[in-house]
């Protein structure tokens, strides 16, 4: 397993729970790292990315302000701080890899993806 999320579930709305993914340091450890999700229903959005480095991130509006991404190559792992959460939040949220070491808003500028982590804000 290359990529794996974890720190799904069922919350309030809210509730401030933090999405983690652990990758392949030998494969992602100079790329960028990126959060998308999926509502029922709708198509695969961006959330957020993080460059290799770590000191340039990109958000979609509508989290700007109330999710961070961050990540830790000593520990492999990039993290999505999720805070003040919507029941419009609600979606399975995937982590991916991004093509190079900065990437962009597109599914295509990411080549692996985790399996999924799915949370539900309710209302």
């Amino acid at each position: 397993v290359q990529l794996q999320a974890f720190g799904g579930g069922l919350v309030q709305t809210g509730a401030s729970p933090r999405l983690s993914c652990s990758y392949s340091r030998r494969i992602f450890s100079n790329n960028a790292m990126g959060w998308f999700r999926q509502a029922p229903g709708k198509e695969r959005e961006f959330v957020a990315s993080i460059n290799w480095r770590g000191d340039t991130t990109t958000y979609t509006d509508s989290v700007k302000g109330r999710f961070t991404i961050a990540r830790d190559n000593a520990k492999n792992t990039v993290y999505l701080q999720m805070n003040n959460l919507k029941p419009e939040d609600t979606a399975i949220y995937y982590c991916a890899a991004g093509r190079s070491s900065y990437s962009g808003r597109q599914t295509h500028d990411y080549t692996y993806w985790g399996q999924g982590t799915l949370v539900t804000v309710s209302s």
